[in-house]
Parts: C-alpha cells; structure tokens; sequence
C-alpha cells in the first residue's frame, strides 16, 4: 500500500507538471498576440491560465485551499500586499484574489521563455537587483503608477521561495512604497510550501491555508515599523498553520 501510493503521487504529479509545461507553452504565443489588446483584456487572460492550474491542481494533485480573512479586502481601496512566499502556489492563486496585481519581481524573470512572456503582459514592476537605489526608485515610480490606476501591488518581501518552518530576510521595497504613497499594506500568510514545496516535483495532497491579515495603514509611519508590523503578524500566524501530522 505505502508504494502504490508513492507511485500514484508521482503520477498524478507527473500528469499535472505535463499539462502545466503545454499550457505554458501555448498561453505564451497567446499572450504574445494578446499585446495590443487593453491591459484588463490582457490580465484577464493570465488569471485564466492561473485559475486553469489551480483547477488541475485539485483534480490532480488533491490540492485545495481554504482562505480566512477575506472581509480584511476593503472593496473601495487597493494598496499593498505583502506575503510569504513558500511556493509557486502564491503567485497564481493571488493574482487572482487582488484586482490587477502587479507584481514586484527581478528583471531577469522575464526573460525566461513562454513564462516570462505570461510575466511581460500584466505589466510587472521588473527591477535590477544589482542596482539597489535604482530598484528602489523603479518600485516608487511604477509603484505609485500602478496604485493611482487602482491597481493592487503583490510584494514577497523575503525575495524567494522560503522553505516552511524558516524565515527569510524580509525586504524594504514593499513598506517604503507604502509609506511613501501612503497606501495601506495588507499582510498574508500561507501554508502552501508544505503541499508545493520549493523545487520539488511531487505534489502532497491536501487543503492549503490562506490568511489574510488586518489593514495595515502607513501614512507618517516609518517603513522599517510597517515591516516590522507585517512581518511579525505574518510570521505569528504560520505558527499556527502548520499542518497537524
């Protein structure tokens, strides 16, 4: 019993990694053809895709997910969203859950083919990482850009996939944004790493879980105290979502 179900995990894994790979591929000459239609045409577009593999992900990988907090989401409003980042699993499922999320991430992303194509038409904040003041000034500028259009933006601050149980050096970029625009900050935690850990190929069944925290405001505040905030509210609450054994 314990090596048929060793062996189904890893078909079923290996199923949904074939049909992720084909999807990718063929979203990525679509987005490609997408680039002169409307940005919301567009975004719409890539949250298909995302919602596509979580779809797959449930009836493949036995994988769900239960969200608490979500009243914390004011519907007038957008700002900043800062979560931990444990798995791939994040980056679809919170494009969807905030309106246009455009995300902060490193340059070189992409340039990576097919994905990095999905990547370029929901217009990201893509930032030189060697060049640590001008990144900052890109994350202002575009930032604030993007928050006036009514656009959320999505911050992993600690910068890579964390592996759960540890903590990673959380950035600035994300606070000093919000304290610079005075837009609130909306802290998530989640459990996701423990069901799509980071680089790994199977995929553990299971129900992951979403906790979105309390607003955060930001206007006459010091960005290190609004990360300060965020971090020991996101970090309190893995503690308790742990999955029992």
């Amino acid at each position: 019993m314990y090596w048929a179900n060793k062996i189904n995990l890893f078909f079923r894994s290996a199923l949904f990694s074939f049909l992720m790979l084909i999807s990718t591929i063929i979203y990525s000459f679509i987005c490609l053809a997408a680039f002169p239609f409307p940005f919301r045409y567009r975004y719409k577009l890539i949250t298909a895709y995302t919602s596509t593999m979580l779809w797959l992900l449930k009836v493949l990988c036995h994988i769900d997910y239960k969200i608490e907090g979500l009243n914390n989401i004011p519907k007038h409003r957008n700002g900043i969203v800062l979560s931990k980042h444990q798995s791939t699993w994040e980056t679809f499922f919170l494009q969807g859950l905030f309106h246009q999320a455009a995300i902060i991430l490193k340059r070189e992303l992409l340039w990576v083919p097919f994905f990095g194509w999905g990547l370029a038409i929901i217009d990201p904040i893509a930032i030189d990482r060697s060049n640590t003041s001008n990144a900052m000034s890109q994350i202002i500028t575009k930032g604030r850009k993007c928050l006036e259009a009514g656009r959320w933006i999505l911050v992993f601050p600690e910068g890579t996939r964390i592996p759960p149980g540890k903590i990673g050096t959380y950035r600035m970029g994300g606070a000093r944004l919000a304290t610079t625009t005075g837009y609130p900050v909306i802290p998530v935690a989640h459990n996701a790493g423990y069901f799509w850990p980071k680089r790994s190929f199977i995929k553990k069944p299971g129900t992951i879980r979403v906790v979105i925290g309390p607003l955060i405001e930001t206007k006459d505040r010091l960005a290190e105290d609004v990360l300060a905030e965020a971090k020991e509210w996101i970090e309190n609450t893995m503690q308790r979502l742990r999955p029992k054994d």
